[in-house]
């Protein structure tokens, strides 16, 4: 069973994300992000998702998390929810 180690931010707005996105990449702290912009409840704990399993995320999510890149920041990816920014921070392969 695959899992992954997972943080996020959900915004409504692709410009916002695109904004978050660029300072994040230029050394603005991930978590503070997180807490302040994210509508996902996640939030309060700067977007931790904790572990999750391969089909416990919308769709769109699942696919990029177990199969991108870890370590990276990924996005913005829009759901039915918003547009996400996502990092992968591990990921495993339990047979």
């Amino acid at each position: 069973m695959q899992t992954a180690i997972v943080r996020h931010i959900l915004v409504k707005d692709k410009d916002l994300a695109d904004q978050l996105k660029k300072k994040i990449q230029d050394g603005a702290d991930f978590t503070k992000i997180a807490k302040q912009y994210s509508t996902c409840n996640s939030a309060k704990r700067g977007g931790e998702l904790g572990e999750v399993k391969k089909g416990q995320l919308v769709p769109v999510i699942d696919k990029l998390v177990f199969s991108a890149a870890e370590r990276v920041l990924h996005g913005p990816i829009k759901s039915q929810f918003g547009f996400h920014l996502v990092e992968i921070k591990f990921r495993t392969d339990f047979r």
